[in-house]
């Protein structure tokens, strides 16, 4: 686990650089004015400063379809070479037309990092981590900003303060990340798999998890694959065949299914509830958005499962696995089964041990959890003669199984999609299946029956791995165990696949989040930090130390970046506990409040001079505190989240160019507006999009705090669905007659 976290730590270095590059850009413009004569000509200003922006555009443009091709990695690289070579061109430039080129290619570096760096860390974190990991690029930029701040406020107090040295300087952090990017980071292993590369991601799992063991997550990253297609939610009661209940049983009997839980110890039985016993996953799936003005479908299944998980916890549950019950009695006796291999059981040159492991109840059904090789799945103390069962798990409580049918049990169009997928073998019909332990079943302590909700979808899983788990004599499994299906491999990005109503769904959710979030002002305001203090008149609070209006400007700015680090710290703790959407809708207000106090004090009297700059400046740094914990890191960490693994990069670069663009016409208009309307005008612009931002949040938003990647999808194809028809249909959705 800690591998992961210094691997999150290096890629966010690009951020600190960006962090870097906008504050001393923000100082080094008070110099090139003045150099260029530009004082009375704010569009070459805007657009001095607009140009890296331009040239993050533009190369996001093409980099999502570039990154799914060549891999996350190769894009950091690219980031730190832009860098570098940027800082060399700024140290230099002899005229204005250089400085446009190097802010360009510094434009390139930085649109790089911001696209690919969130997306980096979140395929690379496990599940319980992977906001705390995903905050870590707004730390680091940050910090870039107060240490650039810091710089520029040294260098003004100097008689010749050089621009040239402030951005240039630039060029030597790069070459670190330079380094560090080449020589220490690995590949995503989410995208090592799109390739088929299986032990390539096997062994950057292991390093990155700190285990031999990483069966269960390799095949979660399989299923990614596939996007999700025919999303039904069904019900289960899961538990030891002696336990289950006749009437029950009776009711259900086509329905049964045993789940293996490791090397055939023991199997669960598996039994098909009939629609009328709904989990909350079916319950929340009857939602259905009746206008534009209320919650989607979406944020409704996803607050159902979160709300059961805290209810879980309060009440003292275990949801780490819906297969986790009591399985003392169930093991006391039995001996153990030991493997002959180590702990881990991997060699370092093949794949010998499966992914999955298969038990039929001799009618044509199977369900397969994921198992853990070499025995890991039952620990034994030295002190005890019993085993504990401790089952994979994908993260979050959830439990990744495969649900095998024989043919005639199906219906037509089932088989019909099986066939284009290439899964259909011997006339069967693979299905992956997400199990999720449902907070209403039973506790009572001698009962080991669990229910569990369940998210059945198509398996991305290959032909030949479904033929290998249908077979009687179970023979050696190899490497085409854990293989996807070749069309998962070689298909790749598909512009078809932007149009399936998940993914469609997610990119709404994409795209308008970085829309809100440029129109709250922020990066024009780190972008003009320096003037609007000094509008608000804050050189009156350092006047009697002797410090000029605009080192008065820079230092408040670094001291309001500095502000800004412990505020981050605590999103990075609570983004796994209270979780993303919750941020986003307690800091708005306090947003919009800011905003509000910041127009009031250019409109009301509020007394002495120094007193509206001590309001002004005390609201400017509120604002950027609560910006930092919420709305600034957030939309990349969700943007990062919510794409299906094959369509991840293309919907990435389509997020980035919303996030550019509007952050273009922001910057680049910035200046015009404060010479139109002022301080005040502005200020109330952004203060109405603050109250359009909370309600896009609490309608639109969902909460994806603990839950694999690939789950997260699934929810979104199941949502967005209800939309397009009944809700029985979702729930009643399965293949027997």
């Amino acid at each position: 686990m800690s591998a992961a976290v210094l691997v999150a730590i290096v890629a966010a270095v690009g951020n600190l650089l960006q962090g870097w590059d906008n504050a001393t850009m923000a100082g080094a413009i008070i110099y090139i004015k003045k150099e260029f004569e530009w004082e009375n000509e704010p569009t070459m200003e805007g657009l001095s400063v607009a140009m890296s922006l331009i040239g993050a555009t533009l190369i996001t443009l093409c980099s999502g379809g570039i990154s799914d091709w060549l891999g996350r990695r190769p894009m950091l690289i690219v980031s730190s070479m832009f860098y570098f070579v940027s800082g060399v061109l700024m140290l230099w430039s002899p005229n204005v037309y250089m400085l446009l080129l190097a802010r360009l290619l510094d434009g390139f570096g930085i649109g790089l990092a911001v696209t690919f760096v969130p997306l980096y860390i979140s395929e690379m974190s496990p599940p319980e981590i992977r906001g705390l990991l995903s905050t870590l690029p707004q730390f680091t930029y940050s910090t870039g900003i107060f240490l650039s701040y810091s710089f520029v406020f040294c260098m003004s107090l100097t008689e010749s303060s050089s621009w040239r040295l402030m951005l240039g300087v630039l060029f030597a952090p790069s070459l670190i990340y330079f380094a560090l990017t080449l020589f220490y980071l690995p590949e995503s292993p989410r995208w090592l798999m799109s390739k088929g590369r299986v032990l390539e991601a096997r062994q950057v799992l292991q390093r990155l998890r700190g285990t031999q063991d990483v069966s269960s997550e390799l095949a979660l990253l399989v299923e990614g694959l596939e996007v999700g297609h025919e999303t039904a939610v069904e019900e289960y009661v899961i538990g030891p065949p002696n336990e289950v209940v006749d009437e029950e049983k009776q009711s259900t009997e086509k329905e049964e299914i045993k789940v293996l839980r490791a090397e055939r110890i023991s199997s669960m039985v598996a039994l098909r509830l009939p629609p009328g016993n709904t989990s909350f996953l079916s319950a929340a799936s009857l939602s259905k958005q009746t206008s534009v003005l209320s919650i989607d479908p979406v944020v409704s299944l996803f607050d159902t499962l979160h709300d059961k998980s805290d209810d879980d916890k309060l009440v003292g549950t275990t949801s780490s696995s819906v297969f986790a019950t009591s399985s003392y009695n169930e093991h006391h006796h039995q001996p153990r089964q030991h493997a002959d291999h180590n702990e881990g059981g991997y060699a370092s040159d093949d794949l010998r041990s499966p992914l999955i492991s298969r038990q039929t109840t001799g009618q044509g059904n199977t369900m397969m959890a994921s198992s853990l090789s070499g025995g890991s799945s039952f620990k034994t103390t030295s002190q005890c003669d019993h085993h504990q069962s401790t089952p994979a798990s994908i993260g979050g409580g959830w439990q990744l199984a495969w649900k095998w049918k024989e043919a005639g049990e199906g219906s037509s169009s089932s088989a019909d999609h099986n066939n284009n997928n290439n899964n259909n073998v011997n006339n069967g019909d693979l299905k992956r299946v997400y199990l999720h332990k449902d907070g209403d079943g039973d506790q009572n302590s001698n009962n080991r029956l669990v229910k569990a909700g369940a998210l059945v979808s198509q398996s991305a899983l290959s032909s030949c791995t479904a033929k290998l788990l249908t077979d009687d004599h179970h023979p050696a499994l190899g490497a085409a165990m854990i293989h996807p299906c070749a069309a998962a491999v070689t298909k790749g990005p598909n512009w078809k696949d932007l149009f399936e109503p998940g993914v469609k769904h997610a990119l709404i959710v994409g795209m308008g989040i970085q829309i809100v979030q440029q129109f709250l002002g922020i990066n024009a305001v780190l972008y003009y930090t320096p003037q609007i203090l000094e509008q608000a008149g804050v050189q009156v609070l350092l006047a009697d130390m002797g410090i000029s209006s605009t080192s008065s400007s820079l230092l408040i700015s670094a001291v309001m970046t500095l502000l800004m680090l412990p505020c981050v710290v605590i999103a990075m703790r609570l983004m796994d506990v209270s979780g993303r959407r919750s941020l986003l809708l307690n800091t708005n207000p306090v947003l919009t409040v800011s905003l509000v106090i910041l127009v009031m004090t250019r409109y009301i009297e509020v007394g002495s001079n120094i007193g509206k700059a001590a309001v002004s400046t005390v609201s400017v740094i509120t604002y950027s505190c609560f910006f930092a914990m919420g709305f600034s890191p957030i939309p990349n960490i969700l943007c990062a989240e919510i794409f299906p693994t094959r369509v991840r990069g293309v919907c990435i670069g389509i997020c980035g160019i919303t996030f550019w663009i509007c952050n273009i016409m922001i910057t680049y208009s910035l200046p015009m507006m404060l010479s139109w309307i002022g301080l005040g005008g502005v200020f109330s612009i952004f203060a109405v999009a603050s109250l359009v931002s909370w309600g896009f949040v609490y309608l639109k938003v969902p909460e994806t705090k603990g839950m694999p990647l690939e789950v997260i999808t699934e929810f979104f194809s199941l949502g967005a669905k209800q939309q397009q028809q009944p809700p029985q249909i979702i729930i009643n959705a399965d293949d027997t007659n």
